[in-house]
This record gives C-alpha cells, structure tokens and sequence, in this order.
C-alpha cells in the first residue's frame, strides 16, 4: 500500500474514534436535559428541561474534599457574570471519586454557601461513573464520548440542550477555552 493511502486510512479509522471529542444528538430526539433531579437538602424536584430551556447549561459533578474544589469560586464567577445573558450552572455532588464528597446534603451545601459563596443551583448528590451514572450523567457521557474520570468534569450544553463540550477536572472554569465556548453560545 502506498504511504499516501496508508495515512488516508489512519485519518479515515481516527475520524471514527473521536475519542470524547465527537458530540452526538440527545436520544430519541429531546434534549440531554430531559430530566427530573432533586434540590440539594431539599425534595423539591425540578424539572431541568422546564427550569433552564433556552439557557445555555453548565453542568459539573462536583465535591468539597477534592484538589479542585477552589474551581466552585471560578464557576460562582462565571455564574456571576454571565447569568444575565442566559448562562446557568448546575452543580451536582458526587462521591464516586476518592470518597470527597462524604457529608451530608446539608454538609455539602452550608460548605458550598459558606465557603465560597455559591449561589447557582445545586442538586443531590449523584453517581457519575461509567455503569453506575444516574440518568442525566448517562446521558450527558453518551453526547460528550466521556465520563467524569474525576470531580469537576465540566459539560456544557446550547440553548437547544444539545452537548457543545465537555471539559476534563483539570480545566478551570475561568480558563480561555470555557469562556471562550460559553461566550459563543451566548
């Protein structure tokens, strides 16, 4: 085989492993919030796809015991700033990672709101991980090509609920390549 067609096979066989970089459409044709979640501490259960259609959607697991937990200061600031041009955060606890997110719901949010101030909305605590992920997190995986590897595993979703990016624990949130992709899709 010349060299030629040999990398136009590498490329071809590359394309279809897009390894998480690939986004594919919600299932069945709704949208990746098509999903009923409870508040933390609280039972009232809120609809997402109600509650946030037409905004663009953050959506990370988080934890308070996690080397990353100072990115909920970074995302309480994009929160700050961009919420009046359709942004909104959803920060969902998980214990799934290193056991560092051990407390209570109520635990979880007296630390979130005492500690650093955060004021975007947050749900009950959830599982995350590849065959274990609660049905949101399935279906924000499946969309994005990845599972959260760890904490703080960020995806960000259009005004259509359709997965625009994902973004590894290590991003930071006030990094240029979030805001960059926030501020396009706002």
């Amino acid at each position: 085989m010349k060299p030629v067609h040999l990398r136009i096979k590498i490329a071809t066989l590359l394309g279809l492993f897009t390894f998480g970089t690939g986004h594919a459409a919600p299932p069945s044709g709704g949208t990746l919030l098509d999903h009923e979640v409870r508040r933390l501490g609280s039972d009232e259960r809120v609809n997402l796809q109600q509650a946030y259609a037409g905004k663009v959607v953050l959506i990370v697991n988080t934890a308070s015991k996690c080397a990353f937990t100072g990115q909920y200061e970074g995302l309480e600031a994009l929160y700050a700033k961009y919420r009046e041009r359709g942004l909104v955060i959803l920060g969902f606890p998980s214990n799934d990672f290193g056991s560092q997110e051990p407390g209570t719901e109520q635990q979880i949010q007296d630390f979130c709101r005492l500690t650093y101030s955060v004021k975007f909305p947050m749900f009950a605590k959830t599982s995350v991980r590849k065959g274990q992920a609660d049905p949101l997190f399935e279906g924000l995986a499946q969309a994005a090509g990845r599972y959260p590897k760890w904490n703080f595993h960020k995806y960000l979703l259009d005004r259509d609920g359709r997965m625009a990016d994902d973004f590894l624990s290590w991003t930071s949130p006030q990094s240029g390549t979030v805001v960059d992709a926030i501020e396009k899709l706002l």
